[in-house]
């Protein structure tokens, strides 16, 4: 099975040997490749929409791997059982719907050694929410893939020292590590904030004037990293 760059950097972070859950698992792939690279004797793979699950049902047969797959139905952590799977990947979802699944089921999270997580949004959200509750950043990495950076965010059970929101916005270990895609992904991320100042600026409502504020000096911060790679 050959995974999307994006996905090979998630499973290459898998501990090897390790009982992991794929959470959305989609067509199955990435459970498919860590069986079938050795990664992982068993996998456990959950889906919650019914023609995704039947695709999953039908690739793992093909790959004669119903014995090691165990394939799920339902929503996020909550077909899952305390201490079943040591590692959890959520991937191709927003960092926001990620955080949403993991607060739902903290019976299940709390016996969990390693989260990896590829959000496709919000991934600022993700990780202040992990650093509040007892995870700390262990790995980060960026992936480009067709034209777009993807990040890949590796979180275990911890204290996470870096507490300031923007640097949490825009990646700790990624700053610290030089990333090299770490500079384009500023570039792109000041970019965004850039034309939203351009749409705050043409209203004069309070509210709109202090957001503004608020933008101007994220970016300030934002060109201060920037100057430092």
């Amino acid at each position: 099975m050959e995974l999307a760059k994006r996905l090979a950097a998630a499973a290459a972070y898998v501990p090897a040997g390790s009982v992991t859950a794929d959470i959305g698992t989609d067509h199955a792939y990435l459970p498919i490749y860590l069986i079938e690279a050795g990664r992982c004797e068993r996998v456990i793979a959950t889906e919650l929409r019914s023609g995704p699950f039947q695709s999953a049902l039908r690739q793992v047969a093909e790959h004669k791997l119903n014995h090691k797959i165990d394939l799920r139905l339902g929503d996020g952590l909550k077909v899952l059982k305390s201490a079943e799977a040591e590692v959890l990947i959520l991937a191709g979802m927003g960092g926001n719907t990620i955080r949403e699944i993991l607060a739902a089921s903290p019976a299940v999270l709390n016996t969990v050694k390693m989260l990896i997580l590829q959000p496709l949004a919000d991934p600022g959200d993700l990780r202040i929410w992990l650093a509040a509750n007892g995870w700390k950043i262990y790995d980060e990495q960026l992936v480009e893939e067709n034209g777009r950076i993807y990040v890949v965010i590796v979180a275990v059970p911890g204290c996470e020292a870096v507490r300031d929101s923007l640097l949490l916005e825009l990646g700790p270990r990624l700053a610290e590590k030089k990333d090299p895609l770490f500079g384009k992904y500023l570039e792109i991320i000041a970019g965004r904030y850039e034309r939203a100042l351009a749409g705050m600026k043409v209203s004069n409502n309070a509210a709109a004037m202090e957001k503004a504020l608020a933008t101007e000096n994220k970016l300030v911060g934002i060109r201060g990293v920037l100057a430092c790679l």
